[in-house]
């Protein structure tokens, strides 16, 4: 206790004495709290258990042909789940990444009011924009691949903490970067596809 005691009756002397030490106490003080600040945002948090999920087909599961370039080529109904609190719009992104050429864009989909629970099959929530898939189309194109093995399709959900004004010839690259700095929570939703 003595040691203790005289330790910080010594520092405390000499912040005192030396205003710069001072200065940069406070400095490392508001670090500290900024700090705390920014892992409890929001926007930072990891504890959502944001979700999402189709009755068509389970998680890597096959997805039905109606849903691919052989059927309907209609989008698959989906349901979300635990959408986070402060969550101003959500992101949906359809990707291929075993397509020979790199991951191939199959659906480009955003600023989705945070209180939709769903999309249904064939469907495009209101005030949702589409953007262009890889196919040079707007909107869904569906599981497509040459023959061969069976390719993975990744439906991928973002909350984030904005309404995106980004144009709609926007490419999934410059989508994914457009929200990097806002992502509230994701979650992701994988179907195999395989040409019959």
């Amino acid at each position: 206790m003595f040691y203790r005691e005289k330790f910080q009756a010594g520092y405390t002397k000499k912040i005192a004495g030396n205003p710069a030490a001072g200065l940069f106490s406070g400095l490392w003080i508001a670090v500290l709290c900024l700090t705390v600040l920014a892992v409890s945002s929001p926007a930072l948090s990891k504890s959502y258990n944001l979700a999402i999920s189709s009755h068509a087909f389970n998680n890597n599961g096959f997805i039905p042909v109606h849903y691919t370039c052989q059927g309907s080529d209609i989008n698959p109904p989906l349901a979300f789940k635990n959408i986070p609190p402060h969550t101003a719009s959500l992101v949906l992104i359809l990707e291929d990444p075993d397509a020979p050429g790199g991951t191939f864009t199959h659906w480009l989909l955003w600023n989705i009011d945070p209180k939709t629970r769903g999309i249904g099959g064939h469907a495009v929530p209101h005030g949702a924009v589409q953007g262009f898939n890889d196919f040079g189309t707007k909107g869904y194109g569906g599981p497509c691949p040459p023959p061969g093995n069976a390719h993975r399709y990744i439906f991928k959900l973002f909350a984030v903490n904005t309404v995106l004004h980004v144009n709609r010839t926007i490419t999934r690259q410059g989508l994914e970067k457009a929200i990097h700095s806002h992502i509230i929570a994701h979650a992701l939703l994988t179907g195999f596809y395989k040409r019959k």
